[in-house]
């Protein structure tokens, strides 16, 4: 059988630092969790509002189920479409400035069914080089000419568009970028959508809950436009599972009738949208969350002035590493001092780092005690 050659795949990433392996949690999310028996101080999850654990969202998943069930039973088309999706796609949108929303299990669902809906053959579709893989993915598949730009470069994106004579255009950005933490250039995004008759489709995974009042990265930039197409993910700030797209009527209903992702799969779970609409009441609430992740991020960036953090206003911050081997070695020495930080390497990203993710579960004590302990670090590389 031809396993030989999935072997010398394999040992060329391990050759290469490259290899991956699951981690096994023992606990909950939190600021502590228990990684192979050990309390670690946790600045991998993307839990930024400390709400993955939160007693209300709790108790509303356990009082969904009491409701509903456990499984939904069938697509959305189906038989799998309850009262609480609909409620919660309600609030969704009201939440984000959109007319209508449309749930998915996943935020990788939810860019596939968007961008392999709307572009096809004949139409053309602008991606930012560092978009998250789900996109790239999602722009492949849709067969559509697939034209890429050089991270935030607006000049290179017009010219790609003035040369277009595709029926259809999307231009596809992540609204925060999920390795670097910087923030899109939405505005002048937006700008050159309106000139070229494009939309604007933003995958705001790493926004939504923290930027623009909890509302988003859309908010935080001030935009309101009909040619924004707005993805938010919850299994991060919102601490559930999920995502949804906001948009006008006219593009949800479309998706319903055309995107193979939503049509042919079934419904998550009725539970979760319970859950859901009490992490909306807690990101419009709960103000102070994003205090603390201003206040932790200044922080963490006064400690680390100069020592190799990539410019990033978000909870996303990447500490760059001269290569794959040294950002394992310093994720494995950290962890051996109580912090667990996440080696991220090619090809995820094309130069190694330690991704720190900031949550509002922690306290401004430990984010100053992670920052000694890297410049310890450093210092002693």
């Amino acid at each position: 059988m031809p396993f030989s050659s999935l072997d010398a795949d394999l040992a060329a990433r391990r050759a290469q630092h490259l290899f991956r392996q699951r981690t096994v949690l023992g606990s909950p999310q939190g600021a502590q969790v228990q990684v192979g028996g050990q309390m670690l101080l946790n600045f991998c999850s993307n839990d930024y509002l400390g709400l993955a654990n939160h007693p209300d969202i709790i108790l509303a998943a356990q009082q969904g189920a009491q409701r509903w069930g456990v499984g939904s039973g069938s697509a959305h088309l189906v038989a799998g479409h309850y009262a609480v999706h609909e409620a919660f796609e309600q609030c969704a949108a009201n939440w984000v400035g959109k007319p209508a929303a449309l749930s998915f299990c996943t935020g990788y669902m939810a860019n596939l069914a968007v961008v392999t809906a709307l572009v096809g053959r004949g139409d053309a579709v602008f991606a930012d080089k560092l978009n998250h893989a789900s996109l790239n993915d999602a722009c492949q598949l849709s067969r559509a000419d697939f034209k890429r730009f050089a991270h935030n470069d607006m000049a290179a994106l017009e010219r790609l568009l003035a040369t277009s004579t595709a029926a259809r255009k999307l231009i596809a950005v992540d609204a925060v970028f999920s390795m670097d933490g910087d923030i899109a250039p939405l505005a002048d995004l937006l700008r050159l959508a309106e000139q070229y008759d494009a939309w604007l489709y933003l995958d705001d995974a790493h926004g939504f809950g923290v930027l623009g009042d909890g509302r988003g990265s859309m908010a935080h930039a001030g935009l309101e436009s009909p040619r924004v197409i707005y993805m938010a993910t919850l299994g991060k700030a919102a601490g559930v599972a999920g995502a949804f797209v906001a948009a006008e009527q006219v593009v949800i209903d479309y998706l319903i009738n055309f995107a193979r992702p939503y049509i042919y799969t079934t419904a998550a779970p009725p539970l979760l949208a319970e859950a859901l609409l009490v992490s909306l009441d807690l990101i419009e609430q709960d103000g102070w969350r994003r205090e603390r992740l201003q206040q932790q991020i200044a922080c963490l960036r006064t400690a680390l002035a100069g020592r190799g953090l990539m410019p990033s206003a978000t909870p996303i911050q990447p500490l760059l590493a001269p290569d794959s081997a040294a950002a394992l070695a310093w994720s494995a020495t950290l962890r051996e001092r109580g912090y667990w930080l996440a080696a991220i390497r090619p090809p995820t990203v094309p130069t190694p780092r330690l991704r720190i993710c900031l949550s509002a579960a922690h306290e401004v004590a430990g984010v100053a005690a992670l920052a000694d302990e890297i410049t310890r670090l450093l210092d002693q590389a």
